[in-house]
């Protein structure tokens, strides 16, 4: 503490209110520092007791010269704040120094003071053994920014961060994979005494941690690519209703399931655009063809192009109407359009619906078939009454034919299925 009287020294009588040695085994004894350096004794007082260095707080560790006029006491605070808060919290280190001096101030004395100068030069060496490489620099280090530096904040409500544990400004989750890679790098440091076998020890640990947090950032990495956070909350429902895409025609499936190889390259945003580019070309194609269309008909303007397809439109439900008129009226008519082949032949009108449909499957004369059923009618009757008769069928007639049309008067009740 800072004593308000002036003290004397009692070996050269000089003031030494700012600085003096006080011995802590003799009453009284206090020295200024150029007679505790010379080794001044007096009376009892010897050079090898224990002595008290006392401070007024006004004493400048640099000299007079020094720029800004740092005293003993905030250089001591200065050096007390840069163990506790480390090196670059320079608003923790003004708070801690005093009020009197601001961040920058603080900044550019231990700079000016401790590291470029005298007592810098003379404590840090030019090659410092065993020294730790810098690896946040941007071409790709193991701590470079590509991998350090945080992706953009997830789009979801309060409640939402609340229930993943997410943190936004982090983009981090209170649950991160592999939740202890931390402890292999927690405890790591590196002195100067260590001897290689630590070294690469240490090393190894580092390169462990280090592939732990690329897989996490790959992890974080694939749940944005493929939407799975919105997935996870039941929002891409939600927002597949709200928002209406096109409808995927059947060879587009047919493709996506042909192309499902190419999901383990490509992420979901990647794969669904390559389908929108693919749909753009097929409609800038189709476009294309249209263009091409109205160029040949001799249409160079799109105003007329409105024209022409109105008057095409026109044409095309003009037949329309005609086919299906011509249509209606095949549907009047009945069934003799199926009979052509037969309907102008002899004997047709003595033909049945069903009589019609044999012939004309058979592809069997009217005329024939009424003489085959003739004889086969009129030999039934005769077994019936018990009249010997020998069947005289024709020539033309094949067993197919026969049995055909056998089957076809048994069906109908013309004969009974014993004569058949």
């Amino acid at each position: 503490m800072a004593e308000l009287g002036k003290k004397y020294c009692v070996y050269c009588l000089a003031e030494v209110s700012p600085l003096r040695f006080r011995c802590t085994e003799c009453q009284d004894i206090e020295l200024c520092p150029e007679c505790f350096s010379a080794g001044a004794e007096i009376g009892h007082h010897r050079r090898y007791h224990g002595y008290q260095l006392v401070d007024g707080g006004r004493f400048t560790l640099w000299g007079p010269e020094a720029e800004g006029g740092w005293t003993s006491r905030e250089e001591q605070l200065l050096l007390d704040a840069i163990e506790q808060f480390g090196f670059g919290n320079w608003e923790d280190m003004a708070a801690h120094v005093g009020a009197s001096r601001t961040p920058q101030e603080v900044m550019e004395h231990y700079v000016s003071m401790y590291i470029h100068g005298n007592l810098g030069k003379a404590c840090i060496p030019d090659t410092i053994p065993n020294r730790v490489t810098d690896h946040t620099c941007p071409s790709g280090g193991p701590l470079s920014p590509s991998l350090t530096t945080p992706l953009p904040p997830l789009d979801i409500s309060v409640a939402e961060q609340q229930q993943l544990g997410y943190m936004p400004l982090r983009d981090d989750y209170e649950i991160e994979y592999d939740q202890d890679a931390e402890t292999l790098i927690s405890g790591l440091s590196v002195n100067y005494d260590d001897d290689d076998v630590e070294i690469e020890l240490k090393r190894a640990h580092v390169d462990m941690y280090v592939r732990k947090l690329r897989e996490r950032q790959r992890r974080k990495n694939i749940a944005r690519d493929y939407n799975l956070v919105p997935a996870f909350l039941g929002r891409d429902k939600k927002e597949k209703e709200k928002t209406a895409k096109r409808k995927i025609t059947k060879e587009e499936k047919e493709l996506r399931l042909k192309l499902r190889p190419l999901y383990q390259f490509m992420s979901c945003k990647e794969f669904d655009d390559l389908f929108e580019n693919m749909h753009k070309e097929k409609m800038l194609r189709a476009k294309i063809r249209e263009l091409q269309r109205y160029r040949r008909n001799g249409i160079t303007k799109m105003e007329e192009s409105a024209e022409y397809e109105a008057a095409r439109h026109k044409r095309e439900k003009r037949k329309e109407n005609k086919n299906s008129a011509g249509s209606k009226r095949g549907k009047e008519d009945g069934k003799d359009g199926e009979f052509a082949a037969i309907e102008n032949l002899p004997g047709f009108e003595l033909l049945s619906d069903r009589e019609k449909v044999l012939c004309s499957s058979l592809n069997l004369s009217p005329a024939r078939y009424l003489t085959v059923k003739t004889i086969i009618i009129k030999d039934h009757l005769q077994k019936r009454q018990g009249i010997p008769s020998k069947s005289r069928l024709p020539s033309y007639l094949d067993k197919v034919l026969k049995k055909r049309i056998l089957n076809f008067l048994t069906e109908s009740g013309w004969i009974s299925r014993d004569a058949s």
